[in-house]
């Protein structure tokens, strides 16, 4: 695998790397001891699918509370997505900055969204399928999230939003909520 460290600290771009021959190619998608030797989460708790009818769809920004933060490891397993990691730790050098990535099933790549951070992502097309690689339990009382088009971060998405959950619309702005600056999410 092919690491590449994105604008947010810790979060990293992950490209396979290929080994093709007349039948097509055979990669590693996931080696806790590659991620362990770069200080990322190895643990794997559960692996989830996102299936997405429309073309623009959004899902996001959302994250996990303490103690039961997640690393994440996204790809596309059909279709295409822009996939964004947004930093909320205050600690973090990269406080309140976010990445993108256009992942699809045929590019292979993947993005790794440490703890801390929220995730979210846009369909690029109709019937885009995303894989999640999740390195903690879902716990429904410390889900969290804050809005897609929060004006502190000013997140740019590439389509309008043709479909949104009605939660992931009404978080309310962040400037407005001080226990998320106060405290790592």
């Amino acid at each position: 695998m092919l690491f590449d460290q994105t604008n947010v600290f810790g979060a990293y771009l992950i490209d396979l790397e290929r080994r093709t021959d007349r039948r097509g190619f055979f990669a590693r998608a996931w080696c806790p001891k590659e991620f362990g030797a770069r200080g990322l989460s190895t643990g794997l708790a559960q692996v989830n699918v996102s299936a997405n009818v429309r073309k623009g769809t959004l899902r996001g920004m959302h994250y996990q509370r303490a103690p039961h933060q997640e690393a994440k490891v996204v790809g596309c397993i059909r279709g295409a997505i822009y996939d964004v990691v947004l930093d909320l730790r205050p600690d973090s050098p990269t406080y309140l900055r976010w990445a993108a990535a256009e992942l699809t099933a045929e590019n292979h790549r993947s993005l790794y969204i440490p703890e801390g951070c929220a995730h979210g992502f846009q369909t690029l097309m109709d019937g885009a399928e995303v894989l999640y690689l999740m390195s903690e339990f879902y716990a429904p009382g410390h889900a969290a999230g804050v809005r897609y088009d929060d004006p502190a971060f000013a997140i740019e998405w590439p389509l309008p939003v043709a479909c949104i959950s009605d939660a992931d619309r009404a978080w309310p702005d962040y400037v407005s909520r001080p226990d998320l600056r106060k405290v790592q999410p």
